[in-house]
């Protein structure tokens, strides 16, 4: 079955950097478009930043300049480099894969990530 499982969370100072790692097994990895949402206590969750299987991506207007997403295919890996955070970067991440084809979801159970002084 399709697993996708978050590393890399934790409590940051704001103005630090964290990497966010999605590693995916069960499904063909570079078919599927890959995306980050957050959650925080009390709201929705919101997209953060997706990358096409064509590499193509789009960021929240909230961390554009801030946050990076990449793929590496050969590991079935998505990464989420966060620099310059915030207070109100403080969520569960969570990864999510998008099939292209059935448009089928698949999430990951969600990292903290903490930024406060």
């Amino acid at each position: 079955q399709v697993q996708l499982v978050e590393s890399g969370g934790g409590l940051v100072q704001p103005g630090g950097s964290l990497r966010l790692s999605c590693a995916a097994s069960g499904m063909r990895f570079s078919i599927y478009h890959m995306g980050w949402y957050r959650q925080a206590p009390g709201k929705q969750r919101d997209l953060v930043a997706r990358i096409t299987t064509a590499g193509s991506t789009n960021y929240a207007d909230s961390v554009k300049g801030r946050f990076t997403i990449s793929r590496d295919n050969a590991k079935n890996t998505v990464y989420l480099q966060m620099n310059s955070l915030k207070p109100e970067d403080t969520a569960v991440y969570y990864c999510n894969a998008e099939g292209t084809i059935y448009r089928e979801r698949y999430w990951g159970q969600g990292t903290q990530v903490t930024v406060s002084s």
